[in-house]
């Protein structure tokens, strides 16, 4: 089984949709959030179950799809790191994903 991690940054991400569906849909949003839960828990047992987005191909991420969103992530090793949660009309910038990840510091 993998471990899940989530990036502060796919956090970010999915609460900002989160809170702009709540303004008029707020039980849509709380729908959101929990399918796009569930969908990343699934990754515990099939990490390499999504798919491989036509706009990062050759890097190392991968794509999940809960409307309206993408939730997008790398494998290492045992740990699924959930990098952005982007809804789908938004563009996905290289850029945002690095090739490598960015090396730890000694001590942490």
């Amino acid at each position: 089984m993998a471990r899940i991690i989530w990036a502060d940054p796919a956090i970010q991400d999915l609460d900002a949709i989160a809170d702009y569906i709540a303004l008029d849909k707020p039980e849509a949003a709380r729908r959101l959030v929990r399918k796009a839960v569930e969908a990343v828990g699934r990754l515990r047992k099939f990490p390499q179950m999504g798919g491989v987005p036509a706009e990062l191909r050759g890097l190392p991420y991968r794509q999940l799809v809960v409307p309206p969103c993408r939730i997008f992530y790398r494998v290492e090793e045992k740990v699924v790191y959930i990098v952005h949660v982007l809804r789908g009309e938004q563009l996905v910038r290289r850029e945002m994903f690095p090739s490598k990840p960015p090396k730890s510091k000694a001590g942490e």
